[in-house]
């Protein structure tokens, strides 16, 4: 609906509401008609009373509190709340520490218990109320990332209407105090993204300007979507649509953070008849005007769901999502700047230094009725923002608002109405003096033809009597036979009553003789199917042991070929492997032929997988060391180079945080590898990539490696050929070390969205691919699958990661076994679904998802359970967001999915996984037949 149809005024009226008490009154004047004159206003009407207290007019702040979440409780007693509540005196307490505390009074106080339609009830239903009335007003959530306005405001609560936010209450409120046969309600949904004002409704729409109007002041977006709604349905799809286009992003602090500002604007017409008097005027002025005008009343309606104030080093917001984070904290800055100019009566109020502020203006020290919802976090780690986020609700409750009424006199709806009565008392008019006539000349008819009748009907009136009087001496002798015959009636009806409660009887005999029977066939039925079923579940558990067997010899033999090279410490484990392997494989021989054993053979299982991951940590733990000691003996003799390694991922985290002597040389590194940066130069540093000499080679691909580390540097490094350099390096070298460093550096130019694409297009994915498929060294393939993982991020170069080969190769990977390699593919996995599900639910791509050819659905749904809980958390996300495609229900269905989207959406410990999977079984019919 294009902007401004059919809301032109004919006559604007303004009623001004006192900012104090409720005692105030609002008078109307009407400017006169230019054609004929109007009557003048003899009454005023009182502005709307909001309980009667002295600062109804002044903005009205509400707290909430967002219960603990899982981050919360996971630091436990480290950090406690700071955060009491008193909502029986409306007042909140903020603990700095045991002897600091803070007390602070709000109009309202929530509780993390509070519902959504108290909070509704409370904050908004006054302003909703004050809009349909005819005011302006706005309703704002504010408060730190993660703390739930977007919860609070936009939630939609299809599904669960209790869970629905303050955004489909309000219209859902509005639509029922409305009648669509003289009101009209109309809504727009906007987002502020980067200092860009743009429509939700209509992506393709951005940069819309504001526009102020120079008289009046008042603030319009034209070019913006207005949408007129008439029900419910309605309002979920077009909010459905906007939360689509809305931009969000993975943090953190918040897996689905708004990364912009929400405006949902509500525009209000409704129809008001306010009668005038005027003494002056004669009665025929009153014959041809009416006494009542057609009055129409304009309200607009503000819900705004703010972004999230964020720390970047506590969101851990990278590239492109720091330029966002940039953009919101300087809005709210400047939000900020306005209510503390507000609230001090400040000469100059700063309303032009954001986009925010200048949408906001009416709302914040202008005509519109005003209530701001503040939400905070429990936890103290975030002690700072939460004091900020109160004290910036405190500062705002000092700021009044002078409420204005404004009417419009519908001239056009009074000339349709006078023209079309005049059109109706003239059809009537012509109508009756048509009847008149003919009803004249039917009478002069009618009267001649009765006076020719009437002697007709006397004359047949005797006769007829005649007739009926020997018509009633038949009818009384057909009623005496018709009685006789219902006596004899009767009793045959009694005597067949009789037989009929007979039958019955054994008719009940019989069924309940059947009924015995078929509970009968019911037990015996369901009792065979539980052994039927039991029988299943107990071969399946003999093949899954069987393959467990099998794996675990496999595994035995490669662990005894490793151990082999390891030092003299492990001799002992070696001597306990070769021990349990002999066990082993006595019990699986045993085992096929006799089944009586299970429960030994499972024990002796455990034990055997218990000693291979201690001796895997002793492994890893020897691999450590050797890598450490050598990394430092190489540093003491190549100090003529001056090339070293940092601690940027390429070495192992955990053994340099134990070793102090390991930490003062990585510490020594960093100013070295600055220095050489700075004396050397990038060019001669790259340059020593293709150095004959092995050592030089390795040391010069650490040290850009760690400048790859900083995003100043990366731009720099793909300029002057330094990723042609190491993808060469890749492709030609067969050295170990030298795979393991490069494929660390070319992660961390992966990191960079700019260098992804360039990657790709230079075979990176290929080579990556090659190497993994190569060598069997942990710490390269961990590397290799955090390169992967981080190109799986970029929705554009999926098709070309999967015809290079990358995901075979990322889910190749898994054979090592290696935790810290399989967390990165996991990593990988989640980054691919999730892109993968945005585009297709915004209608780039559609078709079975691109994992599921290379097997990938088959590994999460067999692994979903077995490793950390960080490794399990993006297998669990990547399952969910494959599940919100319609096109791979048959392939989940046909792998077991059914089973883990019900135990994720029951016993995930992410509430974002967990809705996902409600939200993924409650909208596939196919899932739900499964399910039931």
């Amino acid at each position: 609906m294009a902007t401004g149809g059919g809301w032109a005024p004919a006559r604007s009226v303004e009623r001004h509401g006192a900012p104090r008490g409720g005692g105030g009154t609002r008078s109307k004047s009407v400017a006169p008609c230019p054609r004929r004159p109007s009557p003048s206003p003899a009454r005023s009407r009182p502005a709307p009373d909001n309980g009667g207290s002295a600062d109804s007019c002044r903005v009205r702040v509400a707290i909430r509190l967002r219960p603990k979440n899982s981050e919360d409780l996971a630091y436990g007693s480290d950090f406690d709340s700071c955060v009491e509540l008193q909502p029986e005196s409306k007042r909140l307490k903020l603990k700095k520490n045991n002897w600091i505390c803070e007390s602070y009074k709000f109009d309202e106080v929530f509780s993390e218990n509070a519902s959504q339609k108290r909070v509704y009830e409370v904050v908004a239903k006054p302003v909703v109320e004050s809009v349909l009335e005819g005011y302006n007003g706005t309703v704002m959530a504010y408060g730190q990332t993660g703390t739930g306005k977007t919860y609070t405001v936009g939630r939609l609560g299809k599904d669960d209407p209790s869970e629905r936010g303050i955004m489909v209450r309000a219209l859902e409120h509005i639509l029922s105090s409305m009648s669509f046969e003289t009101d009209r309600v109309a809504i727009s949904y906007l987002q502020l993204y980067l200092e860009s004002v743009q429509d939700l409704l209509d992506p393709e729409k951005t940069n819309i300007p504001i526009v102020e109007d120079a008289k009046t002041g008042e603030i319009s977006l034209p070019g913006a979507s207005i949408v007129e709604i008439k029900d419910l349905e309605h309002v979920f799809h077009l909010l459905q649509i906007g939360e689509a286009n809305r931009h969000a992003a993975n943090t953190k602090m918040n897996t689905e953070s708004s990364r912009s500002h929400a405006i949902l604007i509500i525009h209000l017409q409704r129809s008001s008849r306010i009668k005038e008097e005027n003494s002056s005027l004669s009665n025929d002025t009153h014959d041809i005007f009416p006494d009542d005008l057609p009055l129409v009343l304009k309200s607009k309606l503000l819900i705004v769901d703010l972004a999230g104030s964020e720390r970047i080093d506590k969101s851990g917001s990278e590239g492109h999502m720091i330029e966002e984070a940039k953009f919101i904290n300087l809005s709210l800055t400047s939000l900020g700047k306005c209510i503390n100019a507000l609230a001090e009566n400040s000469p100059h109020i700063p309303t032009r230094d954001s986009k925010l502020t200048r949408i906001l203006r009416d709302s914040f020290g202008g005509t519109a009725r005003t209530s701001l919802v503040v939400t905070i976090g429990p936890s103290s780690r975030h002690y700072s923002e939460t004091s900020s986020t109160i004290m910036f609700g405190q500062r705002a409750m000092k700021v009044v608002n002078t409420i204005k009424l404004k009417e419009e006199v519908d001239y056009e709806t009074l000339y349709k109405k006078v023209e079309r009565e005049v059109d109706q008392l003239t059809s009537e008019m012509e109508r009756q003096q048509k009847l008149m006539k003919n009803e004249k000349m039917q009478l002069d008819k009618k009267l001649k033809e009765s006076e020719g009748s009437f002697h007709d009907l006397r004359m047949t009136s005797n006769i007829r009597i005649e007739n009926l009087e020997k018509e009633k001496c038949q009818l009384e002798s057909a009623v005496k036979t018709l009685m006789r015959d219902l006596e004899e009636e009767r009793g045959q009806n009694n005597l067949l009553s009789e037989q009929i409660a007979e039958l019955e009887k054994l008719v009940n005999e019989n069924k309940q003789q059947q009924l015995e029977n078929l509970s009968r066939m019911k037990i015996f039925t369901d009792t065979t199917k539980e052994h039927e079923k039991e029988m299943e579940e107990l071969l399946r558990q003999l093949q899954e042991e069987r393959r467990c067997s099998s794996s675990l010899k496999d595994r035995m033999s490669v662990l005894q070929q490793e151990l082999c090279d390891a030092q003299s410490s492990t001799q002992l484990q070696e001597s306990m492997a070769h021990e349990l392997e002999k066990k082993l494989t006595k019990v699986t021989e045993e085992f096929t032929s006799q089944e009586v054993i299970y429960e030994e053979l499972k024990s002796t299982q455990e034990k055997v997988q218990q000693e291979m991951l201690h001796r895997q940590g002793l492994e890893d733990q020897i691999l450590r060391l050797k890598w450490s000691t050598s990394d430092i003996c190489a540093e003491e003799s190549k100090t003529s180079y001056g090339m070293v390694r940092s601690g940027s991922g390429l070495g192992n985290a955990a053994f340099v945080s134990k070793s102090g002597k390991i930490r003062e040389a990585l510490s020594g590194q960093r100013g070295t590898i600055s220095k050489i940066f700075e004396e050397v130069g990038l060019p001669n540093v790259l340059a020593l990539l293709k150095s004959e000499d092995l050592d030089v080679q390795i040391h010069a691909v650490k040290v850009v490696a760690n400048l790859a580390a900083e995003d100043i540097n990366q731009e720099r490094i793909v300029e002057e050929g330094g990723l042609d350099a190491l993808l060469s390096l890749l492709e030609t070298s067969e050295n170990t070390t030298i795979h393991r460093v490069t494929a660390g550096a070319v992660a961390n130019l992966a990191m960079n969205g700019s260098n992804q694409g360039v990657i790709m297009n230079k075979g990176g994915a290929r080579l990556l691919a090659n190497v993994a498929s190569k060598t069997e060294d942990p710490q390269t393939l961990r590397l290799v699958a955090g390169a992967i993982a981080n190109l799986c991020g970029n929705e554009k170069l999926h098709l070309m990661l999967k015809r290079d080969g990358g995901i075979k190769a990322l889910l190749g990977m898994v054979r090592s076994g290696h935790a810290e390699v399989i967390a990165q593919i996991a990593r990988g996995i989640a980054n691919f679904a999730k892109c993968e599900s945005r585009v297709i639910s915004q209608g780039h791509r559609k078709g079975r998802s691109l994992l599921i050819e290379d097997g990938v659905l088959t590994w999460m749904v067999a692994n979903s359970t077995r490793f950390s809980h960080s490794t399990t958390r993006h297998i669990e996300l990547a399952f969910c967001h494959l599940a919100q495609n319609e096109d791979n229900t048959c392939d989940i269905i046909a792998s077991g999915g059914i089973k883990e989207l019900l135990r994720i959406s029951r016993e995930s410990p992410r509430d974002d996984a967990r809705n996902l999977a409600k939200m993924a079984l409650d909208s596939n019919p196919a899932f739900l037949r499964e399910v039931q």
